[in-house]
């Protein structure tokens, strides 16, 4: 369904990542962003209420019709769960216990991901300060779709049935762009999820353990809040790398639609990115910027010009260091 997209390739690109030079200039101009670089301990106790939240949820819907599960996995579950993600996210800034606490916020990043029902961030950790160093840089940011990804996922239809596999490209992409030797925190991070798995299953019943899985495939596959995954780095307009989102959704997303601001500071909690815009605004409201996560999934489904491959790319400069 759908004419294929005219993209063949991704665009190669010969130029640093705009993030460096641009913080760069910022800071000279306005140093006081610095005092803004600091932890943010209230993401511990705002991470505990939503670890609780559904875990009465586990408790609401073990005895639910299937019908009415699935209902509330997607309306509620999904964007709790999502929501969780982008606190890993958080934490694997650092942010809840500060740079001098790393191993702290290991530990919380574990606690965080119990909800999901799968093992997710102590990988993510390491795979996403790659993403901030090199940005797009071939075979190290797995954050860019693979070539498969972007030849076959080419026409409407589609691409669909990618953003819906999303979480299944996310966990998979690693493996065949840039795997990394298993460490022993990814070890215990995945015994201690099986072990919190097995605790639902045993307490609370087959349902539960369903409506937590169920509420993290469909909170990262086609939901509004996953227009952020498009919206963040794919090539709407040519030239421009990364874009920001400044609407409602910011309010159970950490504030992660702040993406200009995030890669220009990513030592800025996502609490005061909107702080860093108001603060340099003459460099952020005339980058291209978006108010809809929906609109975004919408135009990149039926604009022809757009495709997984719509994400600018460098080749490593053979420098790059990495755990």
């Amino acid at each position: 369904m759908g004419s294929c997209v005219s993209r063949e390739d991704f665009e190669w690109v010969y130029t640093d990542q705009p993030h460096t030079d641009r913080r760069r200039e910022i800071l000279a101009k306005y140093p006081e962003i610095k005092s803004l670089m600091k932890p943010d301990p209230n993401l511990i106790w705002i991470i505990i209420m939503m670890f609780f939240a559904q875990v009465v949820a586990f408790y609401l819907v073990k005895d639910l019709d299937w019908k009415w599960l699935m209902f509330w996995a997607y309306v509620f579950g999904s964007c709790v769960n999502h929501s969780m993600t982008l606190a890993i996210h958080e934490i694997s800034h650092n942010f809840p216990f500060g740079h001098h606490r790393s191993l702290w916020n290991r530990w919380f990043g574990m606690f965080a991901n119990l909800p999901l029902g799968v093992p997710y961030s102590i990988s993510f950790k390491r795979y996403h300060m790659d993403h901030h160093r090199y940005l797009g840089t071939n075979g190290i940011d797995v954050d860019i779709p693979t070539d498969f990804e972007g030849w076959f996922f080419c026409t409407t239809f589609r691409k669909i049935i990618w953003i819906v596999l999303q979480p299944l490209f996310y966990s998979l992409r690693p493996l065949f762009i840039n795997p990394k030797r298993i460490s022993y925190l990814e070890v215990i991070n995945t015994v201690a999820q099986v072990i919190f798995d097995i605790i639902v299953y045993y307490v609370f019943g087959i349902k539960s353990s369903v409506y937590m899985l169920a509420a993290t495939l469909f909170g990262l596959g086609l939901h509004p809040i996953s227009g952020h995954f498009i919206a963040e780095h794919y090539m709407f307009l040519k030239g421009h790398e990364t874009y920001s989102y400044y609407g409602p959704l910011n309010l159970i997303t950490f504030n992660v639609g702040y993406h200009n601001e995030h890669h220009d500071f990513p030592s800025v909690p996502g609490k005061s990115l909107p702080l860093v815009r108001k603060i340099a605004a003459e460099y952020y409201d005339k980058l291209p910027q978006y108010n809809s996560w929906i609109k975004v999934l919408w135009d990149f489904v039926m604009d022809d010009t757009l495709s997984p491959y719509s994400r600018m790319k460098r080749h490593p400069k053979g420098q790059e260091l990495m755990d």
